[in-house]
């Protein structure tokens, strides 16, 4: 699965409209990479088990590298995707990462989904002393109880975007919830951050219903079954993928839970709204990605250069790629160096602009502060859309950096 780093094609067509404002954004000149050692990203995935989501992930990276290099590289040399799949389990997935260090030679890692894949390859990252981008695991261990000094991460975490939600769950004042996860890390650590937080808003509330299910093992019928037997005022959805689909279809199909308010994780992004189509849960108040309604120049130039290279939109999945290769070409430029320490004090504090704009590496916990989507989901020509969607900063929902001390007690 090696990535050339040479840009060729209909991506290295795309990549010079936005060249210009990639280049000034990284501080590089506009010309074409020179022969030089390339700098290795060592890049694993889940892309066989997820590949909604993984697919449009490879795209959004390849079309950064295709759009860094045609305006030099870094420092003169070209970046260069070294790719593997990790199996979707933590064994595997250290045994890639070793294989990448030791035969591949990559200067750093990058990647992961899963959440229990992610924390894996940050202690691996830890112990080995290589620096790790972990681009979208959503665990909050990643940066605060499990934290170290190698790891950072792109994406909002489980915390940040429960707290998203939390104004419309709290605004509802549903006194009895009900609660839907995949039984895993990233499940588990929503649903508890959930429970908390509401309960902190709203110390009436009561929790009637709480169904943990397999990760892409969902037997539908009896969970939503489960929950309407219940009969809560309000549920908390973390499902996505298969499992969401199923769930939507089969409350569709049993007529479940119809007039019951949905505040839900992810929902809103098209790797998992689209197979819906017109089977959207109206009224589902989501995280998300609603690209055909961010009318910034960043964003513009983003999706025009995705589209002209793929001919489709892109996926939230096409962003966390496209930006976590940019992120790493910010901290190595900033750097001067792939040596890890060097690459730790550059993105401690590193400024990076996306798709979505400007944002931050924090210093004290190493957290993106890239921030999401929210908004209900309606029907637009027969397809699932988010509704007057607002972005959301990732820094308006973090805590401080004092906080922060607290919950990453063993980082270095």
């Amino acid at each position: 699965m090696r990535r050339s780093f040479l840009p060729r094609g209909p991506i290295l067509r795309a990549a010079l409209g936005p060249l210009c404002a990639v280049a000034l954004a990284l501080g590089l000149p506009v010309t074409g990479a020179r022969a030089a050692e390339p700098i290795r990203i060592g890049e694993m995935n889940s892309y066989k088990a997820q590949p909604a989501f993984l697919a449009p992930y490879r795209k959004g990276m390849e079309l950064a590298v295709d759009q860094i290099n045609a305006a030099g590289g870094i420092g003169g040399r070209p970046l260069e995707l070294i790719i593997r799949d990790d199996g979707g389990n933590p064994g595997d997935a250290i045994r890639v990462a070793e294989e990448l260090i030791t035969r591949e030679k990559v200067d750093v890692l990058a990647g992961t989904f899963l959440s229990h894949v992610g924390l894996a390859v940050a202690g691996f990252a830890d112990k080995r002393k290589v620096f790790f981008l972990a681009a979208e695991p959503l665990t909050d261990k990643i940066t605060w109880s499990d934290g170290n000094r190698y790891t950072f991460r792109l994406r909002p975490s489980t915390y940040m975007q429960v707290a998203m939600l939390m104004p419309a769950a709290v605004e509802k004042k549903a006194k009895r919830w009900a609660i839907v996860y995949p039984n895993y890390e990233y499940g588990q650590s929503a649903a508890a951050t959930f429970k908390e937080k509401l309960k902190a808003a709203q110390p009436d509330v009561e929790f009637v219903a709480e169904q943990a299910t397999p990760l892409g093992k969902l037997d539908a019928g009896p969970v939503v079954q489960a929950l309407a037997d219940a009969r809560p005022d309000a549920v908390f959805n973390v499902l996505f993928g298969p499992d969401l689909a199923k769930f939507v279809r089969e409350m569709n199909a049993r007529e479940a839970l119809k007039d019951t308010f949905f505040v839900s994780l992810l929902s809103g992004e098209p790797e998992y709204l689209d197979p819906l189509k017109g089977e959207a849960p109206v009224g589902w108040v989501v995280t998300g990605y609603p690209w055909y309604d961010i009318p910034t120049p960043a964003h513009q130039a983003f999706l025009d250069a995705y589209q002209k290279a793929y001919g489709e939109p892109p996926r939230l999945g096409s962003i966390v790629g496209y930006t976590a290769i940019t992120s790493l070409a910010a901290g190595l430029k900033k750097a001067g160096s792939t040596d890890p320490e060097k690459l730790v004090a550059a993105f401690e504090g590193l400024d990076v602009v996306g798709p979505f704009g400007p944002f931050q590496y924090r210093a004290s916990d190493h957290q993106a502060t890239m921030g999401a989507f929210v908004g209900p989901i309606g029907l637009k020509d027969g397809m699932g859309v988010m509704l007057d969607p607002v972005y959301v900063d990732g820094l308006s929902v973090l805590p401080s950096d004092d906080e922060v001390k607290k919950l990453r007690p063993a980082a270095r």
